[in-house]
């Protein structure tokens, strides 16, 4: 099956009823000084361009540890990791609605070719879905003199860029898109939202730590402390001389830091309230006002919105239950809420808690719990355990695609009046 795109045609595979299209570059490959420049238009190519595998992905080490090594993370080499994957129902002219997925993973971990991330469901369902890779760590965040900031939010403008460009030869209708995310994820939807792009018409909010983002000096100092460990200067000269891969090792090891020592003295305050050592930053040019306060003060009002958390977000990060109680309203529920309510007056806003608790010991409703849900995908993720609910699968991800399509997942939108909120399981 072939589609065609202003690059070139690209073929893709169609099984039971599903066209799927993987590995398609919407960036140059970052490579060289160029690891941290903005993304770079592709460069176009002559005959029809396979698409039946997933293309390479970021340079990532992973994060092991209680609560955040439960998804499968496939590491796929290559330079040309600025790609992208369709499903779709059909390679036509019906302008479907299109929800763009932007994955999670503390800001240095994580791809589109996550197994649990397949859009076969939506698909089903008569969504165009898409899901992209973007630059993760040191090579998407780090603060540098010499580098545009927020690479990784650019790469994602980048990939949103090519949807409304792009997406109508997949039969979707770049005038219907939803962005959704979830974590980090989650957190580049909010940014987006916060600059009114016009890139997006709905916008999916799922387990966000609303409040975090970097401040210029606070970036700058985990570049420091990165570059120190690398041994050179901390610039994107001196950073492009660390191969890759060290480079994604070095980042993960500072975030695990930063997570096991959230000392504000140490690493500033800004990463020490999200225990993020990576992040978007306030740079002030690319992102020029704090996501959350952007849109508590009316950014992004005429988007249609769905957001939520999870009942136990911290359950397995935190020390005991009350803690990961008190930290999971304070920095994921509450700032929903305060959101939500902010919003009186404009675009439907939807809040969700998903409260289904997994089987494994200590982990209850835990933070990523709902993905397999919201994708209909189980079996992906060592949190669900044997016999996960598939009717609670099916329900939610039609909640999702009913928003994608419509703007309506269900149930009442939250207003001053009626503020309703959909407990998914619990």
């Amino acid at each position: 099956m072939l589609a065609a795109t202003s690059h070139g045609r690209v073929r893709g595979q169609s099984a039971d009823g599903i066209v799927r299209f993987l590995g398609i570059p919407y960036a140059s490959a970052p490579q060289g000084i160029g690891r941290f420049a903005a993304p770079g238009p592709v460069r176009p190519w002559a005959e029809a361009r396979a698409a039946t595998e997933f293309g390479a992905t970021a340079p990532a080490a992973g994060l092991p540890g209680p609560g955040l090594g439960f998804l499968v993370e496939p590491a796929i080499p290559g330079a040309e990791y600025l790609n992208l994957n369709v499903w779709t129902p059909g390679v036509d002219d019906a302008r479907r609605p299109v929800l763009v997925w932007i994955h999670g993973g503390a800001h240095v971990t994580g791809s589109a070719a996550q197994p649990i991330f397949d859009g076969r469901a939506f698909a089903a369902n008569g969504i165009v879905f898409v899901s992209f890779n973007y630059r993760l760590g040191a090579e998407g965040y780090a603060h540098l003199p010499d580098a545009p900031a927020n690479r990784a939010l650019l790469d994602q403008r980048a990939a949103l860029e090519w949807v409304q460009r792009e997406i109508a030869a997949f039969g979707g209708d770049p005038d219907r898109v939803t962005v959704s995310g979830g974590s980090a994820g989650a957190s580049a939807v909010l940014s987006l939202l916060s600059l009114d792009t016009g890139l997006l018409r709905r916008a999916v909010v799922q387990s966000v730590a609303a409040r975090s983002a970097l401040s210029t000096v606070d970036a700058e100092r985990i570049t420091k402390e990165l570059a120190d460990q690398a041994g050179v200067p901390a610039t994107a000269a001196g950073l492009a001389t660390v191969a890759p891969g060290r480079l994604a090792e070095l980042s993960s090891a500072l975030a695990l830091a930063v997570m096991a020592d959230p000392d504000p003295l140490r690493w500033g305050e800004s990463v020490a309230s999200s225990s993020m050592a990576f992040g978007p930053v306030l740079d002030g040019e690319v992102l020029p006002h704090h996501p959350y306060q952007a849109v508590l003060a009316g950014a992004g009002r005429d988007t249609e919105l769905l957001i939520g958390t999870n009942s136990d977000e911290l359950l397995l990060l935190a020390k005991d239950e009350a803690a990961a109680a008190a930290l999971t309203e304070l920095i994921f529920r509450e700032p929903v809420y305060a959101l939500a309510e902010s919003r009186a007056g404009a675009a439907a806003t939807y809040v969700y808690e998903f409260g289904w608790r997994s089987p494994v010991p200590g982990a209850g409703a835990a933070h990523g719990l709902e993905l397999g849900f919201v994708f209909d995908n189980l079996g992906h993720s060592a949190l669900e355990g044997e016999a996960p609910p598939r009717d609670l699968a099916r329900a939610v991800n039609q909640s999702w695609t009913s928003f994608a399509a419509n703007g309506d997942p269900g149930w009442p939108p939250f207003t001053d009046d009626t503020p309703f909120v959909r407990w998914l399981g619990g």
